[in-house]
């Protein structure tokens, strides 16, 4: 008889017994992939009579209720949304923690980036919220307090005293305005939200086929002495980008430069009805002024009125919702439209996947399953854990 080759035999195996994994094995691989710690035998038996009772569904709640789901799981995959470098090894801080909490309690996910909201612990023992310093949040984490337990769902205005009209869920979280606000033209902020939120980065939203007409002075329009090089690639990401993150205009990170040259302590600052910027004399910060002369015909910023030119072209397939305007002022409107299109909902699906069954979208298959797992994201209505149950659920014979 024809011999396999001894590797291919064990792989061959190892691929057969996973197809074939029992309930035990199952319920193993779904606690594991969920909060990242085996469990323990009463919890494993649990998880098993709800497999076997085809109570899939039960088995993977079982296993989010660890506070490792909390601690470790969800931590990891949130925090590199909130640094530029990506990183996983940064300390928790209320970014962090209201993505978190709005998962724990089965929240509208889109309502992440516009709603009025902040988690923070109410724990004894701990450092009060500060909005100058990370201490509240990191002192949760030395401490080992429970994620689980002790996060509370608070409104973000009485907490950092923003105007309820400027809060925008994560986006106006201190940790967000220090990765994103920080000095430049806050279109850093407008396009990590698009790479952490939509999964897409400016390359793929790349169209010279709209409008350029809110593309700032700032930006050369002949690169090098070459007007080609703005036609065929600066014009490209700047006629999207540009008229939407114009919704960020009041906005700013604070800080002193000499005693504190990383603004560790600084703070969000929004030029709220009244107030006028002395560069701008207006309500826009003077970042939106930087480097004005570069070409002085390109558009002023006046205001934080914003549009969304994707709605047209190529972007279309991004799936924006028709219930909405597509136009507005602020950074909540905008950051609505953001999560309310198909984009966002695909993405955190995507993300979702790949921390729980630890790799990307293969195949067809693959992608017809993140369909229907988007589906059900959306009938749910935007719960990230029904997300999480149904992708354990594809995996767990992995």
């Amino acid at each position: 008889m024809h011999q396999l080759p001894r590797l291919g035999a064990i792989a061959l195996l190892l691929f057969a017994g996973a197809s074939h994994a029992g309930s035990r094995e199952q319920a193993l691989q779904i606690h594991n992939r969920i909060a990242g710690v085996p469990p323990s035998e009463a919890v494993l038996v649990q998880m098993r009579t709800a497999i076997d009772a085809g109570q899939v569904a039960d088995a993977v709640r079982i296993a989010m209720s660890n506070e490792a789901f909390y601690r470790v799981t969800l931590k990891n995959m949130v925090t590199p949304w909130t640094n530029r470098d990506r990183t996983v090894f940064a300390p928790l801080n209320d970014y962090t923690a209201t993505v978190i909490g709005l998962v724990r309690d089965d929240a509208d996910f889109r309502t992440v980036l516009y709603d009025d909201v902040i988690y923070t612990s109410n724990a004894s023992g701990l450092p009060g919220y500060s909005n100058s310093n990370n201490s509240h949040y990191e002192a949760i984490e030395n401490q080992g307090v429970s994620l689980k337990d002790t996060l509370v769902r608070r409104t973000q205005s009485s907490v950092t005293g923003l105007p309820a009209e400027a809060t925008s869920g994560v986006i106006t979280s201190r940790a967000a305005a220090k990765a994103f606000f920080i000095a430049g033209t806050n279109r850093a902020m407008f396009r990590f939200t698009l790479i952490n939120h939509l999964c897409r980065d400016l390359e793929q939203v790349h169209d010279t086929s709209l409008t350029p007409d809110f593309i700032r002075q700032d930006v050369s329009r002949s690169p090098g002495g070459d007007s080609r090089v703005f036609l065929n690639n600066c014009i490209g990401c700047h006629n999207g980008m540009d008229p939407l993150a114009k919704a960020y205009a009041y906005y700013d990170y604070e800080f002193d430069v000499d005693a504190d040259p990383e603004g560790i302590n600084g703070s969000i600052h929004y030029n709220s009805e009244g107030t006028l910027d002395p560069d701008t004399q207006s309500r826009v910060e003077k970042k939106y002024r930087i480097n004005a002369n570069t070409f002085k015909y390109g558009y002023v910023t006046t205001n934080d009125n914003w549009q969304n030119y994707w709605r047209q072209g190529m972007n279309q397939h991004l799936g924006w919702d028709n219930s909405l305007p597509g136009s507005g002022a602020g950074a909540r409107s905008m950051n609505m439209e953001l999560a309310h299109s198909q984009a966002f909902a695909s993405c955190q699906v995507e993300k979702v996947f790949q921390n729980v069954c630890l790799r990307k979208p293969a195949d067809s298959t693959d992608r017809s399953k993140l369909d229907e797992i988007t589906a059900n994201f959306a009938a749910s209505g935007y719960k990230l854990s029904q997300v999480f149950i149904d992708t354990a659920d594809y995996c767990k014979g992995e």
